[in-house]
């Protein structure tokens, strides 16, 4: 790489410094991933500068002539137990300043920052049939989970349909007989905080492949901590759970409206507890949410979720309800337990 490109860790993110990240971000996104709108520079400055859940980021950037950015590099080190032997990197070079080095020494700094964090293994998710892959592969990286990344329009057909077949109501329909729904926006109400708690355990058991990406203990105190850092950085988290007669949380499904109200919300989770599963609560829920975002929120035009490609049960419920695969993206994983 030229002696020209200097590194620079990112103590403290400025405005400046952020308006450079996106500047890479948006050029990296529009050459690997066309069609896909960037995150604006609002967002990217609250994800640089507000505090993320259970984890703390350390970033670095890369200039050219003149100080203009041509890369950067994000770590996330995860800090509560099951996870704090793992971090999570997010790596950007400017199209027109790759294969000179620039994202290999970016790498290499962020694999000894891995080393002295004492962290055993590194994750980075990159698009599919990207130049990413082959940079993952030359480092040493395992390919450990593909996800599919669908697409749901509210005014398609297939989705309309959906919400006629689940008779989505302010009763339970019939078939979901001892379940009732019930919705919050931002923090879980403290009546339901514990429950809601332990329904998110449920993502444990989720599908993915063969990555290491460790385990979470959700309590009431960490569910509320969760809406906090996303109010924070300006998000708006949208909540539908099934709670069953007993007063147990069957199943919750998530949506994420980001900040600045553009057309495409987020997919967060969906997870039905195991003792409630084979009743179609998916479905009922993640329906149920469509019908809210079209009731309440009517700029959201199209809502973005992925899957592991072996989640064949929600591939299946995410397809009823009118959900479009349009691109693909591969999670890799590095070893650093070996010297």
């Amino acid at each position: 790489m030229s002696d020209s490109v200097h590194l620079t860790p990112l103590h403290h993110v400025s405005a400046v410094h952020a308006a450079g990240w996106h500047q890479v971000l948006a050029a990296s996104m529009a050459h690997d991933l066309p069609g896909v709108p960037p995150p604006g520079p609002g967002k990217v400055h609250a994800q640089l500068t507000k505090p993320a859940l259970d984890s703390h980021r350390l970033a670095w950037t890369a200039t050219g002539p003149g100080g203009l950015p041509v890369a950067v590099a994000g770590l996330r080190l995860f800090t509560s137990p099951g996870r704090d032997r793992l971090a999570e990197l997010e790596l950007h070079v400017d199209p027109a300043h790759r294969r000179r080095g620039t994202g290999s020494r970016l790498l290499s700094t962020v694999v000894a920052a891995c080393r002295t964090e004492k962290r055993r293994s590194l994750v980075v998710e990159v698009p599919g049939d990207s130049p990413g892959e082959a940079f993952c592969e030359r480092w040493g990286f395992r390919r450990a989970l593909t996800l599919d990344h669908l697409i749901l329009r509210l005014d398609a057909p297939a989705a309309l349909a959906a919400l006629d077949e689940a008779t989505i109501s302010e009763v339970a329909p019939a078939g979901h007989l001892g379940y009732r729904l019930t919705g919050w926006t931002g923090t879980v109400p403290d009546e339901l905080a514990d429950a809601f708690a332990t329904a998110k355990n449920a993502m444990n058991d989720m599908p993915v492949g063969d990555l290491d990406y460790g385990s979470l203990d959700w309590d009431a105190d960490r569910v509320r901590t969760m809406a906090q850092v996303i109010a924070h950085r300006g998000d708006t988290l949208l909540t539908l759970a099934a709670v069953h007669d007993d007063g147990t949380m069957a199943g919750y499904t998530e949506i994420l409206l980001p900040h600045g109200a553009p057309p495409r919300a987020q997919q967060y989770d969906t997870a039905v507890v195991p003792a409630h599963r084979g009743h179609g609560l998916g479905l009922w829920l993640k329906a149920a949410m469509v019908h809210r975002l079209r009731a309440q929120h009517p700029h959201v035009v199209e809502v973005e979720t992925d899957n592991a490609e072996d989640n064949v049960h929600m591939l299946a419920v995410n397809h009823k309800l009118g959900f479009r695969s349009y691109r693909r993206t591969c999670e890799f994983q590095l070893d650093l337990s070996a010297p």
